[in-house]
């Protein structure tokens, strides 16, 4: 039997945290230097594919009959302030947006593992976010791979 109020919880955090990566992208694509222009393209994609992820796991929480979170976690509010600081004292070479890339899908990959130890999420769900979580590790890996060249050079 699943727990309503323990899985709408889950479903609201990883709202939360897919909002505040769909922010973060947002917030690095715009702040992009033009040397770094080919990168805008990858974090519109990997803003989108949150926004996605969004919709699906609201669309779950309602089917339990509860409201989803439209807002971000008191992180990742703090880790794109972070980035602001330290993109203000030159910190916006193409490593270190990349090296802040990675940490917040750390971050995310963090939440979708913790998500998916909780016993109360029906298969339905669970299936869910394993599929996001698939999608998840996959740009992580992208994100990181790209930082591990650019670290090379």
């Amino acid at each position: 039997m699943e727990n309503t109020e323990k899985t709408v919880e889950v479903l609201n955090d990883l709202i939360e945290i897919n909002n505040d990566r769909a922010d973060g992208f947002d917030k690095a694509s715009k702040d992009l230097s033009e040397e770094n222009i080919d990168l805008k393209a990858i974090f519109e994609k990997l803003s989108s594919a949150s926004r996605t992820n969004v919709t699906e796991l609201a669309g779950l929480v309602g089917r339990h009959g509860e409201n989803p979170d439209t807002g971000n976690t008191i992180l990742g509010s703090l880790h794109r302030a972070w980035i602001d600081i330290k993109a203000s004292f030159g910190g916006d070479d193409r490593h270190s947006i990349l090296a802040e890339c990675e940490r917040g899908e750390d971050a995310i990959k963090k939440a979708y593992k913790e998500a998916l130890q909780e016993n109360e999420l029906g298969e339905n769900i669970r299936e869910v976010l394993l599929n996001q979580q698939q999608g998840i590790n996959a740009s992580h890996d992208a994100i990181k791979a790209l930082r591990d060249a650019q670290a090379a050079l």
